[in-house]
């Protein structure tokens, strides 16, 4: 019989490339992957340790699974990913459920520890950080038809109140021959939307080339056939260059999407976060991107209560996100983290107000979106069908406005079967707060 294993897999789309290539070294290797980690006789759990929330589900995780270990349901947890990473010996003391605890560097080696913990050794290793693969054979776990490229790793940024450069490292790209031979390979296994992401996609290929490279890597990938929809996530705001731009708006599979993540537009408080730009120039430059990209899907993400910031500066920012009006916005409350820089500025803000002025930005957007899809009624929209919804008896997919797992769905109705992945013509009827309601069109 072989030995069934579960991922469970928390946190971002990056850390699931990561937890798809430990998946396809374990199934080489004659274990049997599972859904359901209770079903399984070790668990894997990659853990997300960037922010306070993401922490807490992770040691929840765990806890959860030492209880099934307890009860005989499993009988080996390891652990890995970020929180790991950033915690090392740490969590390898607090959780004894755990016979494994391993770093990102360690990665490579999960059929080792494997067998390891099945021989009844308990194991903690930290390699170095900069050991993490670049690029491997993986098992895609999304949907079959879309697939998320990492093309690269770590972070050179070192805003201040992100952890990230200290868990995963320096920024490092995967060469552009690599990059595209892996959208070929799931292009070849039937993926037709790409998502190509990285902690900074917009840095791609400077530490290899000395320039930023993003604008070819999305050309060579426009050339792969069986590719439809190819989508960028992660730019940041500095590097957004007019051949990024024409790059968007000329090539037909580049889907007409950016998010770009700026988290305040008040210039002393992005100059605290060791962030770029102020309210003047951010303006300028969603208002020369939608000039240059006719019909752009801008998505941001910003931070409220980031210490010191002032009732005036929270102003500003709520006045500066009704008037650029973004069609995509996430809003979180300042997670104050060990040992980065911001962690020690003085002027904390209390987690409530920090909170109600995230509460305040998400119902400013809601009436944007609202807006917005009211503008959609009547229109035609193309979407990928993602599933049937049996509560609501109707498939659910999304157009190309919207990225998989973050941004809102169409529910549609349709006289024959359809098929997961297949691309439909939809009729937009209604609407609700984030989605969108409507018909196929035969």
């Amino acid at each position: 019989m072989p030995v069934k294993v579960g991922m469970v897999s928390l946190g971002c789309s990056k850390n699931l490339v990561d937890s798809e290539r430990m998946l396809y070294k374990l199934r080489k290797h004659g274990y049997e992957l599972v859904t359901e980690p209770g079903l399984a006789d070790i668990a894997v759990v990659n853990t997300c340790g960037f922010i306070q929330s993401a922490k807490e589900e992770a040691i929840e995780t765990v806890l959860e699974l030492g209880k099934l270990k307890e009860e005989g349901s499993i009988k080996k947890i390891v652990v890995t990913g970020c929180l790991a990473e950033r915690y090392k010996e740490e969590l390898a003391e607090q959780f004894p459920e755990a016979d494994a605890v391993i770093g990102i560097g360690n990665g490579k080696d999960i059929v080792e520890v494997l067998e390891k913990v099945m021989a009844g050794e308990r194991y903690v290793r930290f390699d170095s950080k900069l050991d993490a693969e670049l690029e491997g054979e993986r098992i895609i776990s999304t949907l079959p038809f879309f697939s998320y490229l990492k093309v690269a790793e770590g972070c050179s940024n070192c805003c201040t109140y992100c952890a990230i450069p200290m868990i995963r490292g320096k920024f490092r790209s995967v060469p552009i021959e690599d990059a595209v031979k892996e959208a070929q390979w799931m292009a070849d296994n039937g993926v037709t939307e790409l998502v190509v992401i990285a902690q900074d996609t917009s840095r791609y290929g400077e530490d290899l080339y000395g320039e930023s490279k993003l604008p070819e890597l999305l050309r060579r990938l426009c050339k792969i056939d069986g590719l439809r929809w190819i989508r960028t996530l992660y730019c940041y705001p500095e590097r957004i260059t007019d051949e990024l731009l024409e790059t968007i708006a000329s090539e037909e599979k580049l889907v007409k999407y950016l998010e770009i993540p700026i988290q305040h537009c008040n210039g002393d408080i992005l100059s605290r976060m060791h962030r770029w730009g102020d309210t003047e120039k951010l303006e300028a430059l969603f208002a020369h991107i939608r000039e240059k990209v006719p019909g752009v899907i801008l998505r941001t993400t910003l931070i409220t209560g980031f210490p010191g910031e002032t009732e005036e500066q929270f102003t500003e920012l709520a006045e500066f996100v009704q008037r650029v009006r973004f069609d995509r916005l996430g809003c979180f409350a300042y997670s104050r983290e060990e040992n980065t820089p911001a962690y020690d500025f003085p002027d904390q803000i209390d987690e409530e107000t920090a909170a109600h002025r995230a509460e305040i930005i998400m119902e400013q957007q809601l009436l944007v979106s609202c807006e917005n899809n009211e503008k959609q009624l009547g229109r035609e929209l193309e979407a990928v069908v993602e599933g049937f919804d049996r509560f609501g008896e109707c498939f659910f997919g999304r157009s190309a406005m919207d990225a998989p797992d973050i941004d809102g769905k169409i529910f549609f109705s349709s006289e024959r079967k359809l098929s997961v992945g297949e691309y439909v013509k939809v009729r937009i009827t209604d609407t609700l707060d984030y989605d969108l309601i409507g018909e196929v069109i035969e």
